[in-house]
């Protein structure tokens, strides 16, 4: 993964941000193995998806989750699967495709 340091993207209250498998960071941000697998585990789920259908139902589901209870953006399936596995450095050794669909239907946070 390329990263890219840039003191404008991501946007205000973001670290950093992985926009087609190439990570942009503010400068001076730690990037932390948690950090990482995170990151690499959203790289995963774009190429299982193809990258503009990623983001496509990144922001559909976004979008359908401002209406629930809970934080929307804490909320997206994909971002649960990143948050839970975030701490295993070798989860997506062991990754099965997919596996965010697990976390559509879970409840909200």
């Amino acid at each position: 993964m390329k990263i890219f340091r840039n003191r404008y993207i991501p946007f205000k209250g973001f670290i950093a941000i992985n926009l087609f498998g190439c990570l942009l960071v503010h400068p001076g941000v730690y990037i932390s193995n948690q950090l990482m697998t995170h990151e690499r585990i959203h790289t995963a789920q774009m190429r299982e998806l193809g990258y503009v259908f990623f983001y496509f139902l990144y922001v559909a589901e976004w979008v359908l989750r401002l209406f629930k209870k809970g934080n929307a953006y804490r909320n997206i399936s994909f971002e649960r699967e990143a948050y839970d596995m975030q701490d295993r450095p070798h989860y997506l050794e062991q990754r099965k495709h997919y596996a965010w669909v697990k976390y559509m239907n879970k409840r909200t946070l």
